[in-house]
């Protein structure tokens, strides 16, 4: 039996955490995929521990770690890359801005295609994306624009977090390099990079309802860029001593 794996970050989510759980579990149960939902609690300070104690009574699929310092996103996301116990996991966001129902379609489309990793794309004609801050997405739109340039992709969304990978493409990344939010950008360059096959598919985006968005982009230019250029190195330098071999790439709408 295939375990699906849900990784949620959570900083001081008391506003959002139950709701996010309470429509995960009750979207995976319908469609009868055995899960794990797995909450890495990053040193939140308001009752995002508490609620998370308090769901673990009603939701067995449910547990939590505290991600012990240093803390920040991609510290949290890398605890829970390293606690996970399905056999596929997928990165979710705390705030509601990702729906179960593409978590569905991306774990169906990884079975159908027999591919290493489902990649969400927010900007087809077929997503829906609401309440996008519009500095937010003039940097997305440009920061993609670039990977697009110097890596030959087709695929347009890169630096979206929301994407699905199995277990064994995960170990194949190790080990990972970045601290911060640029590890939504390590994870799916490096699966390219080393040749694991991968399907494109739409997915919504929902701005946050409640809290406050943990991405800071003043602070993380660098950041992306040092991922974006050690990714291209390998690229470029490593003589495919990464690569999987024989490895189609597909994209699908």
């Amino acid at each position: 039996m295939t375990i699906l794996s849900v990784v949620i970050p959570a900083h001081n989510e008391e506003g959002c955490i139950e709701a996010t759980v309470r429509a995960l579990h009750a979207v995976l149960s319908q469609e009868s995929i055995a899960h794990e939902i797995l909450v890495v609690n990053d040193n939140s300070r308001d009752r995002t521990e508490a609620i998370l104690q308090s769901l673990m009574q009603e939701i067995p699929s449910l547990r939590y770690i505290n991600n012990q310092p240093p803390n920040g996103f991609g510290f949290a996301v890398r605890c829970g890359l390293e606690n996970f116990s399905g056999d596929a996991v997928a990165v979710y966001m705390a705030d509601a801005s990702d729906r179960p129902e593409d978590l569905i379609n991306y774990y169906h489309t990884m079975f159908q295609k027999n591919v290493d990793c489902v990649f969400g794309n927010r900007w087809t004609r077929h997503s829906k994306v609401v309440d996008y801050p519009k500095f937010k997405l003039f940097v997305n739109r440009a920061v993609n624009l670039f990977i697009q340039l110097l890596f030959g992709l087709r695929y347009n969304d890169t630096t979206n977090a929301f994407k699905l990978y199995r277990r064994e493409v995960i170990q194949g990344l190790k080990p990972f390099l970045s601290h911060h939010f640029n590890l939504t950008v390590e994870l799916p360059l490096k699966a390219i990079v080393r040749g694991y096959s991968y399907a494109v598919v739409p997915n919504d985006w929902i701005n946050r309802t409640s809290g406050e968005s943990k991405l800071k982009i003043k602070e993380m230019g660098s950041r992306y860029l040092f991922i974006i250029l050690y990714c291209l190195i390998e690229k470029l330098l490593s003589r495919g001593d990464y690569r999987k071999k024989d490895v189609l790439v597909f994209q699908t709408r």
